[in-house]
């Protein structure tokens, strides 16, 4: 079973294309790039898979995202809605979120950008 939901172009050559597939029997959605090329036409190891069971996890974790999440000015010819001055939030500087890390502690294999 694989039924494509939808796809978005990356450049002029790869598009993102989401699917719904049964996977080895396991029931999920596939994220994956599909290339097309002089060399090569089809879809790349690049990706992911949601089993199913994850599916409204995922779902709301991608619905919570807010264009306020962004750290960027949208262009004028974006399609998104640019934020008031009044309602963005400072950045954290490098030291403020060193000195953090390190007072908190952080688990081992943990690791911040």
């Amino acid at each position: 079973m694989e039924k494509d939901i939808g796809k978005i172009k990356k450049n002029d050559f790869t598009d993102i294309v989401i699917r719904v597939d049964d996977f080895g029997g396991r029931p999920g959605i596939t994220i994956r790039e599909y290339v097309r090329g002089e060399r090569y036409t089809g879809f790349t190891k690049s990706g992911t898979r949601i089993p199913l069971e994850e599916l409204p996890n995922f779902k709301d974790m991608v619905n919570s995202i807010k264009v306020e999440d962004f750290d960027f000015e949208p262009s004028k010819n974006s399609k998104l809605p640019s934020t008031p001055a009044s309602q963005k939030q400072s950045k954290p500087s490098k030291k403020e979120i060193d000195e953090k890390s390190s007072s908190e502690g952080s688990e081992e294999g943990e690791e911040f950008y």
